[in-house]
C-alpha cells in the first residue's frame, strides 16, 4: 500500500510539474514569435503526455497485493454427562457406522443424554438412532 501511494504521489507531482512547465512555456511563447509559440506548446504537450505515460506505466508495474491465507479454526466439542464423556468425532464415527445407505451429504445429530441416545438425520431424512 505504501508503494502504491508513493507511486500516486510521484505521478501527481510529475503531472503538476508538467502543467507548471506548460504554463511557463506559454508565458514565454506569448512574448516570442508565433512559430516559437506553436513549437513551445507542442513541447509542453509532449512533456505532459510523457508524464501521463510514466504514471500509467508505474501504476501497471505495482505488485499484486497478496492476501494472507485464512486459517481454519480448530473446533473440539465434548459432551459430558453422568460421569461420561463423548467427543464430537466419536459421535460422527458412530453415526457413519450406523448408516448403511447412500453417501452422506448432510448429517445432523440430536443428542439426548437423558435417554442415552443419539438421533440422526441423514441427507434431510430421519435415519434412526444409536446408543451413546
Amino acid at each position: 500500500m505504501k508503494k502504491e501511494s508513493a507511486v500516486k504521489t510521484v505521478a501527481k507531482k510529475t503531472v503538476e510539474k508538467a502543467a507548471a512547465a506548460e504554463k511557463a512555456v506559454e508565458k514565454v511563447a506569448e512574448k516570442a514569435a508565433p512559430a516559437v509559440k506553436t513549437t513551445a506548446k507542442k513541447a509542453a504537450t509532449a512533456t505532459k503526455t510523457a508524464a501521463a505515460k510514466t504514471t500509467k506505466a508505474a501504476a501497471a508495474k505495482k505488485p499484486a497485493a497478496k492476501k494472507p491465507a485464512a486459517k481454519k479454526a480448530t473446533v473440539t466439542a465434548v459432551l459430558q454427562y453422568a460421569g461420561k464423556e463423548v467427543s464430537y468425532d466419536e459421535l460422527v464415527a458412530k453415526a457413519r457406522g450406523a448408516w448403511n445407505g447412500e453417501a452422506i451429504q448432510e448429517l445432523a445429530l440430536y443428542v439426548k443424554p437423558e435417554e442415552e441416545k443419539v438421533y440422526m438425520v441423514v441427507n434431510g431424512q430421519e435415519a434412526g438412532s444409536f446408543d451413546l
